[in-house]
């Protein structure tokens, strides 16, 4: 064979190649298909700042359901603009996605309107999955402890009452149906009453006898029921009730499925939210039990090194160079006389404000590099490492008082082990326990403080004079050059 002839064998096999590898990813890309009688569902859309972490929640929930072995598909109403990888994610993992337009929100100018709620008024689409008979739709905060199928014999609309008087729709059972779907959708652009703007104020208006229904229980033959239903509590088991006693005795119904509709930032997924709600362990081992943490355990790791070498540099430099060598922050004056009086109050507040800022700021950026969805163990230890490393650093740089330069970081990781530890019996004890924390650290960190600000005021105090006498040396006389 020449070398030509090599050369055109050898392209012709790289674009066989690549072709092949073509038909393999289309193929894995592939929509999936509508396979079972019933669905459970859930919904992402984008324009909120944490449409990842929902995607990285949506996923483990469904993932959650799919080892139950539930006898159903798996089913995600998206907005058309989702990331396509995020829409070849779900297809690898068996999961439909359903593209959507966004339905926009008529009532986001009421004065008590969460701009995160814009588009929850994509659930109604549930109604628009007429491939299943019935769908149980979900937010993506759903913790399942059991499978729930027995659910799929409720009505045309089921939901659990987790308020006395409200209804909660993170989790409601429907029947999809073309005619609800529209009427829906023209109840929502005449602008019904909504109370919060969002998809639960708007179905608490549409539905808004629900209270009156009777109380779900699922027939014995595994017949479907029609008409509306309340479903038992044990169905949406609010993650609040947990907390008073450390554990679930929730009589009515099955204790199925946690819901945590409580502030934002502590959604169960984000690292910092345990040991503060110690629940969020429990979502964290359905995420390694499902989609694990491969995706940023490297980052972890590049980030926990960069923090070990900070520390390690900041250890040598306090240690070989003497006080007298190491570099301030701010100079008011170099190599000039700088008397006290030509100090300038605004340099005098700097100096005194900057080592309190740089100790908030170890808390601070850490905290902000770890990734938002890591398990809370990797979480808090790579924050505390960096927090450690700054303070170090930050110790050696503007030359604190050990002890009083490390009390905050002390105090904190306090803290983490008093909301961490396993012995509480009940929620009461466990805020007591913190309260009283914080009552017997408070004068140490006052102490800290206060050492803080001293070490600042003699530094401050002793620059302009060891400024004037390195200005002020006896002229050398002629004999002491010679010798």
């Amino acid at each position: 064979m020449t070398y030509y002839g090599f050369l055109r064998f050898a392209a012709s096999l790289v674009w066989t190649f690549m072709m092949c590898s073509l038909v393999r990813t289309e193929a894995a890309y592939a929509p999936v298909k509508a396979n079972a009688k019933h669905a459970y569902a859930t919904m992402l859309y984008m324009g909120t700042p944490h449409d990842h972490d929902f995607f990285v929640a949506a996923r483990v929930m469904m993932q959650s359901l799919a080892r139950l072995k539930v006898d159903a598909d798996l089913v995600v109403i998206a907005s058309n603009d989702l990331p396509k990888r995020w829409v070849h994610t779900f297809n690898n993992e068996g999961v439909r996605v359903v593209s959507v337009e966004n339905i926009q929100n008529p009532y986001r100018n009421q004065s008590n309107f969460d701009m995160r709620f814009m588009f929850t008024l994509n659930k109604i689409y549930a109604w628009n999955l007429l491939d299943y008979e019935r769908v149980v739709m979900l937010d993506a905060d759903n913790l399942f402890l059991q499978r729930t199928d027995e659910l799929f014999q409720c009505g045309q609309f089921c939901a659990v009452f987790i308020n006395p008087c409200i209804f909660h729709t993170g989790l409601f059972v429907l029947e999809p149906s073309n005619e609800t779907f529209h009427d829906l959708l023209h109840e929502i652009e005449i602008g019904r009453t909504n109370k919060d703007g969002a998809d639960q104020g708007f179905l608490m208006s549409y539905f808004g006898d629900l209270l009156e229904r009777p109380l779900f229980r699922p027939p014995s033959n595994g017949s479907k029921l029609t008409g509306l239903y309340r479903l038992p509590l044990g169905y949406q088991m609010d993650a609040s009730y947990f907390y008073l006693r450390l554990r679930w005795n929730v009589p009515c119904g099955p204790n199925s499925v946690i819901t945590f509709p409580s502030l934002p930032r502590l959604k169960p997924w984000y690292w910092w939210s345990w040991p503060i709600l110690p629940l969020g362990l429990s979502w964290h081992d359905q995420r390694r039990a499902t989609i694990g943490y491969a995706s940023q355990t490297s980052l972890l790791a590049s980030e926990g090194l960069s923090y070990a070498l900070i520390m390690v540099i900041a250890i040598i430099v306090r240690n070989r160079c003497p006080p007298s060598e190491r570099a301030l922050l701010l100079r008011s004056c170099v190599g000039r006389p700088c008397p006290a009086e030509q100090i300038s109050f605004f340099y005098i507040v700097i100096m005194k404000t900057m080592p309190i800022l740089a100790i908030i700021g170890s808390f601070v950026f850490p905290f902000y590099l770890v990734p938002t969805t890591v398990h809370p163990l990797m979480g808090w230890g790579t924050f505390l490492l960096g927090s450690l490393s700054l303070f170090v650093f930050a110790t050696t740089f503007f030359q604190l008082p050990t002890v009083a330069g490390m009390t905050p970081w002390l105090g904190v990781v306090g803290a983490f082990l008093v909301m961490a530890s396993p012995f509480y019996r009940n929620g009461i004890i466990r805020v007591l326990s913190i309260g009283v924390y914080g009552c017997i650290v408070s004068p140490f960190i006052w102490w800290a403080l206060t050492e803080i600000t001293a070490s600042r005021d003699l530094i401050v105090g002793r620059e302009p004079l060891m400024s004037w006498a390195n200005t002020r040396q006896e002229p050398q006389s002629e004999l002491t050059k010679f010798c």
